[in-house]
């Protein structure tokens, strides 16, 4: 970890900043006990490869392991251990799946560790990612629910499969790396979206946005929904290496970094990563 960061974690502790209440829940998240592997407690750590259980094509390539990443994302062709989100729409992290991408600190008191795992859901293969009851940096007591499930859809075409990510509880939205004061609001907040290739990328409305995403926020993750019946829940279909609109007469598919309009020229620079 970052030894600016340990810097911050003590000084947190040192303060005592007071646990967030868990309040009413979207109850998206489902079927969590399918996946059980555990990526123990860590600040900005990742698994090496993991199987997926099944074939995705990504980017004209077909991927069958992945890497689970701390922060709230999966990544193919490298971990990372980037704390402070930054675009992906330029494809600078390669394939990159994101329900949450922001500084996840699963060390803090009360946090529960990520799990991940591959299994079998409705009759179809599945790849599930649980951050429930995770903390943020610096070994916060306040916690975040949300979860990405990616389901195996060669039934439709070879190395199809369905992303969805689901969200119970969102009150934190940065770490203090991440510039955002004790108790996890303000600083550079959370990305949600995914890279699939140069032509089939997209960020949620409100990523990076202060307030935002969180709960009670304009554009709160646990109160909209995404080709889904199910507040908290967003789901998009990968065909052919593309993801493709399901509902194309519904809500327009999550607009890009470019569309939103917000400025990241200097965002890639913040990237930072771990010093032994």
């Amino acid at each position: 970890m970052n030894s600016n960061k340990n810097v911050l974690a003590a000084a947190l502790l040192g303060l005592g900043v007071l646990a967030a209440t868990s309040g009413a829940q979207a109850g998206a998240i489902h079927d969590a006990s399918l996946f059980t592997n555990v990526l123990p407690a860590n600040d900005d750590g990742s698994t090496g490869q993991v199987g997926l259980g099944f074939t995705a094509f990504i980017n004209a390539t077909n991927y069958t392991q992945t890497y689970v990443n701390n922060n709230g994302n999966i990544t193919f062709d490298n971990d990372l251990f980037t704390f402070t989100p930054a675009a992906i729409s330029g494809g600078g992290f390669g394939p990159i799946i994101v329900p949450f991408f922001a500084d996840v600190d699963t060390r803090a008191p009360g946090s529960n560790p990520v799990t991940y795992g591959s299994n079998s859901l409705g009759g179809f293969n599945v790849f599930g990612v649980n951050y429930i009851n995770v903390g943020v940096f610096g070994s916060q007591p306040i916690f975040n629910d949300f979860q990405m499930i990616l389901t195996d859809r060669s039934d439709t075409g070879a190395g199809n499969f369905d992303i969805q990510f689901n969200y119970d509880l969102i009150v934190w939205e940065a770490g203090t790396a991440s510039g955002a004061p004790p108790g996890g609001l303000g600083g550079t907040s959370a990305l949600v979206g995914y890279w699939t290739s140069p032509t089939s990328n997209a960020t949620l409305p409100g990523s990076l946005v202060n307030g935002a995403l969180i709960d009670g926020g304009p554009n709160a993750l646990i109160s909209n929904s995404r080709n889904s019946n199910i507040l908290g829940q967003y789901n998009f279909q990968v065909r052919a290496g593309a993801v493709v609109d399901p509902n194309p007469n519904g809500v327009p598919e999550p607009a890009s970094l470019a569309l939103l309009g917000i400025g990241l020229a200097g965002l890639a620079a913040m990237r930072r990563r771990k010093t032994a």
